[in-house]
């Protein structure tokens, strides 16, 4: 799964990897190193690939009562994600990038968890496969609330010993944007969603503060035990 992730970036680095055009949110860019379930993340869509949007994590389906749900919809399992009911219209119809710098996941062992900082080998921004819902709360006079979720998979050799699952990447720019493209047929799409390739990915151990929301600095990237 992936539950925490940091999105410490610059306008630079965005404009290098996606376009020079790229338009930013009304608020800039916001330095978050320990983005937890139901904050603010940056996507780009494929209703405006050229924007770079703030959305809530955890996705609310259209149909939900409440915004509840999406706490416990932060990640979808990419294995039969085309018939859930959750996700079988957003993979189809609404579908996006999750921008961010690395994410955390921590290796169970007998003396309890290590967490780790696991990141592009390369140096480039990570790209990691979502997909976006709008939710109308039912008195229809407050603004919609935008929401994505994290699409993963079985992990590749680098992450195979931290955790059994990890984010379905989009390593590369013709990836990202098939991802993106509205008319690419569903058996197109779910090709896309496959344990990238070995290497992909370096990680190192971080300290346990990433694991208190409420910790929130530099110092969650700084290794450590080594």
């Amino acid at each position: 799964m992936c539950g925490r992730y940091s999105i410490v970036i610059t306008e630079e680095q965005l404009r290098k990897q996606f376009s020079p055009q790229l338009q930013l949110p009304m608020n800039g860019l916001v330095k978050n190193y320990n983005v937890a379930p139901t904050q603010s993340g940056l996507v780009i869509t494929d209703r405006n690939p050229d924007q770079l949007d703030l959305f809530r994590w955890g996705l609310v389906p259209f149909w939900a009562k409440d915004l509840k749900i999406g706490a416990r919809m932060i990640n979808a399992r990419s294995e039969g994600i085309e018939d859930k009911p959750s996700f079988r219209k957003p993979i189809r119809e609404r579908r996006c990038l999750v921008i961010a710098d690395s994410f955390y996941e921590w290796q169970r062992h007998d003396g309890g968890k290590t967490p780790f900082r696991i990141k592009p080998s390369d140096g480039s921004l990570l790209v990691m496969a979502g997909l976006w819902e709008q939710w109308q709360p039912k008195d229809g006079n407050t603004d919609p609330v935008f929401t994505y979720t994290i699409i993963t998979g079985a992990p590749n050799a680098e992450m195979a010993p931290i955790h059994d699952r990890m984010p379905m990447l989009l390593v590369n720019e013709a990836t990202q944007s098939h991802w993106l493209d509205r008319n690419l047929p569903l058996a197109d799409v779910l090709d896309l969603l496959h344990t990238p390739p070995d290497g992909t990915l370096e990680y190192y151990p971080v300290g346990s503060m990433v694991g208190n929301v409420r910790n929130n600095g530099p110092e969650l990237h700084e290794r450590i035990g080594e």
